[in-house]
Parts: structure tokens; C-alpha cells; sequence
């Protein structure tokens, strides 16, 4: 099979390469997935990079564990061991494989069968692969918001992440304060952000609005702003991040614990593919839509993490493979 393959961290352009491999063996409860699609996302790019530090912890401290990564996949089940229940030969699949074998940027993958959900038979395989980390994080923090009348504010707005969560604080009658950068703010507004900033002219700390709840994809901004930004029994949410600003969020949350604060600081912490079933359900009806900024086909790999390393993409990057 065709698989892209790193052998040491750095730049995509400069460790990627497309090499012929054999198809992943599988266990007695996993499945053997041909990949038709596969998404992109930061998590692929820290791994690839070796950056923030902190990942190199359980991905290996001086070369990778892994050649193969890619979490995010959609395809159709080839073969499955002898104590899979859930899923045959033929059926349709997406899933997060970030818990347990990575490896889908390849045309093979292997996957236990509880990392993944049936696809919705009409939901195109692009549109599958880019739901499911990206989903579920926004998921997970939108849970956090608190409904209709509510304010929040979704720094990253136009990536992968944040076109999700302006998409599910919207459905639940919040208001929402998209940042993100200029080429992004129609997208935003597209989706429903009744407000949108651009970074690069406007200082989003200056603003007099408080919010309920802060989603922060990107994690650059002081804590302090963002402290000075919430509302009296405010959350603020760090998706990722650096070490120094993960540091930062956890001492922060402990003392606004200590002080016995109205407002919390916290790091997501990820469920992979939590309630990814309904949010395939919400795509294939139309009430959640993945958008795909850009796809690339397999050998294009080192070009799709470069947009995504750059902070190019417009919602998810898909890879094409099948």
C-alpha cells in the first residue's frame, strides 16, 4: 500500500515521503480500513514537528514511534478479527484512531472497532473524515456554553475547530464573537457569528463585552486578557497549545479554584470520537456542515500540513486517497 512516512521531526517539505508499505496487520478486536479520506489536524502537525515538547512524551523523546500519522478517517471496513462485533467487511466507517493506531494517511489502516461509527450512507467520505477530532473537541466545549442568551467568544474561529463550534453555539442560541484572521471573517460570518475580528487590526482584550464562555484554538494571547475578558461565572476553554501556555491556563485555573472565583480556566481535555455518531447524523441532515477549505491527494500530504502548520486553512484540510 501507499502510505506517507517520517522518520524524524521537522518541516513536512523536508521529512514526508510517499513509500510502499505493507497494509497494517490487525488484532483479534480490530479492523482493517481502506481509507478513502483523511483529515488533517494540529495534532498531526505537533507530532510531525516535534512541538511543543511536551508531545514528544508518549510520541518518542528523539524520533517518532509512529511513521505513519493521520487520526481522522473515512473509508469502508476490508477485514475484521475474529472478536469484532460491531462492524463486517463492507460497512461504511469514520473515526478518530488519535487513542489507538493513528496511521491514516495511507491507503490502509488498521483501528479498534469501539475508535469507530458507522458513516451516514449520505455523507460523502471528505465530509465524514473531517468531523471527527475537530467535531467532537467543539463538541465538548460548546457543552460548556450554556444556551440562548448566552456570549461567547471562539478565538481560531475560521480553522477546523472553530467553524464546528460558531456551528453549534448558534444552534444553541448563542451569541458568538468569532477572531480569526481577515480572509476568514466572511466565513465566519457565514456560519453564524453575529461578530467577527480580525486579529491583525483590532486587539480583542480592548473590547468592553465580557463572555460567558471562551473557546481558544490558538493559545497566544496573555491569561490575563483572557481573565479580564469572561464574564462573572465565565469559562474559558484552551484547545492545545504551547507548554509555556498550557502552564500558564493550569495555574491560572488552580488559583481562580483557590480564590474560590465565579470564573474557571481549563484545558479541554479530549474524548476521541464522544458522540461522534451524532454529530455524523447532524452533518448528513444538513444541521452541521464540515467545511473543507481545501483537498489534496495522498502524495500532496507535505503541502496539506504546511497549510495547516501556517494557519492557511479554511476550516479542515482533507486528503483524498482512494
Amino acid at each position: 500500500m501507499r502510505a506517507v512516512v517520517y522518520d524524524r521531526y521537522g518541516p513536512p517539505e523536508h521529512v514526508l515521503r510517499l513509500e510502499e508499505l505493507d497494509p497494517p496487520s490487525i488484532g483479534e478486536h480490530e479492523v482493517l480500513v481502506r481509507v478513502r479520506a483523511a483529515s488533517v489536524n494540529s495534532w498531526d502537525c505537533d507530532n510531525l514537528l516535534g512541538r511543543p515538547f511536551l508531545t514528544r512524551a508518549g510520541w518518542g523523546l528523539r524520533r517518532p514511534k509512529r511513521r505513519v500519522l493521520g487520526a481522522d478517517v473515512a473509508g469502508d471496513v476490508v477485514a475484521a478479527g475474529r472478536g469484532v462485533t460491531r462492524f463486517r467487511p463492507g460497512d461504511l466507517v469514520f473515526g478518530d484512531l488519535s487513542a489507538s493506531n493513528w496511521g491514516g494517511f495511507a491507503e490502509f489502516a488498521s483501528a479498534p472497532e469501539h475508535a469507530l461509527e458507522r458513516k451516514p450512507a449520505g455523507l460523502p467520505f471528505e465530509q465524514a473524515a473531517a468531523i471527527p477530532q475537530a467535531g467532537v473537541m467543539a463538541l465538548q466545549a460548546v457543552g460548556q456554553a450554556g444556551g440562548a442568551g448566552r456570549r461567547a467568544l471562539v478565538n481560531g474561529a475560521g480553522g477546523g475547530v472553530g467553524t464546528f463550534a460558531i456551528q453549534l453555539l448558534r444552534a444553541s442560541g448563542t451569541h458568538v464573537t468569532g477572531v480569526d484572521s481577515a480572509e476568514k471573517l466572511d466565513l465566519m460570518r457565514s456560519l453564524g457569528a453575529e461578530t467577527v475580528i480580525d486579529y491583525t487590526r483590532e486587539n480583542v482584550a480592548d473590547r468592553t463585552e465580557r463572555f460567558d464562555l471562551i473557546i481558544d484554538v490558538i493559545a497566544r494571547r496573555s491569561m490575563f486578557d483572557y481573565k479580564r475578558l469572561l464574564a462573572p461565572g465565565g469559562r474559558y476553554i484552551m484547545i492545545g497549545g504551547a507548554t509555556s501556555r498550557i502552564a500558564q491556563v493550569l495555574l491560572f485555573g488552580a488559583w481562580e479554584v483557590m480564590t474560590r472565583s465565579s470564573r474557571s480556566m481549563g484545558l479541554l481535555v479530549h474524548r476521541p470520537n464522544h458522540d461522534l455518531e451524532r454529530l455524523g447524523a447532524l452533518a448528513a441532515q444538513g444541521a452541521l456542515v464540515p467545511v473543507i477549505g481545501r483537498t489534496f491527494e495522498l502524495a500532496e500530504v507535505a503541502e496539506a500540513m504546511r497549510m495547516v502548520i501556517d494557519g492557511r486553512a479554511l476550516g479542515k484540510v482533507v486528503v483524498t486517497i482512494a
